[in-house]
């Protein structure tokens, strides 16, 4: 019977913490000593407050998994603006001759880095290596280990 009355109560308060009230209501509340504040607007928007919105890339996320694999690192550079640039340029050069090749283009303090592909093996990150370095556009061509987003299938 305790046992019972626990769940039940437990379940009375996860309830009520449910029911918590949004920002547009608790603007909305008077308080003694503060001003007033309406809101007008359409009842979707209030029914959208607080909830979560998937984006794209969250869904593309939800379709991969991490692990250990292998890139193509084509660039590493400085922590300067013009590495940062250097670096989303190459990225754009790389994206026009492989289109279908993932680019990752970000800091890793100390400098600039520009990374391709999701490889499972160095098998597979060498043959996109040689392919890199045969347009002949890529100086600095490495295969590096990192954590690579493969898809779910």
């Amino acid at each position: 019977m305790k046992y019972l009355l626990s769940i039940l109560f437990f379940f009375g308060v996860s309830v009520l913490y449910a029911q918590q009230r949004n920002i547009i209501t608790e603007l909305q509340t008077r308080k003694a000593g503060e001003g007033v504040i309406t809101i007008h607007q359409d009842p979707q928007i209030a029914n959208l407050v607080g909830t979560v919105q998937l984006s794209s890339a969250s869904a593309s996320d939800a379709r991969t998994i991490k692990t250990r694999g292998y890139r193509v690192q084509v660039y590493a550079g400085n922590n300067s603006r013009q590495a940062r640039s250097e670096a989303n340029r190459v990225a754009n050069k790389v994206k026009e001759q492989f289109p279908d090749m993932p680019i990752y283009t970000y800091f890793q303090p100390p400098r600039w880095l520009c990374r391709v592909g999701d490889f499972k093996s160095v098998e597979e990150a060498h043959s996109a290596m040689r392919k890199l370095r045969a347009t002949g556009d890529f100086k600095e061509v490495t295969i590096v280990r990192e954590q690579i987003n493969l898809p779910i299938e």
